[in-house]
């Protein structure tokens, strides 16, 4: 990323905005959105083993494992607004079990990009499928759209639900029902 690229780009949408890029409140600003930006799209710049490192596990557990509530912060790829919400993993491994904590991480990478959020609840998915190859995994997103919240149609309220789901998570309904369950609980 070239911040100094990005810090001149900035100053002149403040000009083309009718703003004073030089007065006190702006004189920073465009420094502190590079950084900004730089941070909220550091997932292009994380590889897989960056994010797994060495947190898989040769265990024999076959039941289901599911992480819930994973707070994740994206960008809408269509206006550059935030959205948020929570993830939700659930695997059943073969052979391998992951680090609880790398699956946070493995949401934070593919959220901290340009995205939508239906491609990212797919990604987080495949990712996992890829690295620990297990029976089945399923991924709910639950998210709210700034980009829909306080422009166009304006609706604070509504929530985007998506799911992905592979191997026994799509192949088996007693499967995808009982993750769909496990997520559901309050």
């Amino acid at each position: 990323m070239q911040n100094n690229t990005i810090e001149k780009l900035i100053t002149q949408l403040l000009k083309e905005l009718g703003e004073d890029p030089n007065r006190e409140g702006l004189k920073k600003t465009p420094h502190r959105v590079t950084q900004m930006f730089k941070e909220l799209t550091s997932g292009y710049t994380i590889t897989r083993q960056d994010t797994i490192k060495d947190a898989l596990f040769a265990e024999k557990v076959h039941n289901m494992i599911v992480l819930r509530d994973i707070e994740l912060y994206s960008l809408c790829e269509h206006h550059l607004l935030p959205f948020f919400g929570k993830c939700h993993i659930g695997y059943i491994p073969k052979d391998n079990i992951i680090g609880v904590s790398k699956l946070a991480r493995i949401v934070d990478r593919f959220a901290k990009r340009l995205q939508i959020q239906e491609r990212l609840t797919q990604e987080i998915a495949q990712e996992l499928q890829d690295a620990l190859d297990p029976n089945g995994v399923g991924v709910i997103i639950e998210a709210q759209h700034l980009c829909m919240m306080m422009r166009g149609i304006e609706k604070q309220n509504s929530l985007m639900i998506t799911s992905s789901v592979l191997g026994s998570f799509r192949s088996d309904q007693k499967t995808r029902e009982e993750f769909f369950s496990i997520v559901n609980k309050s």
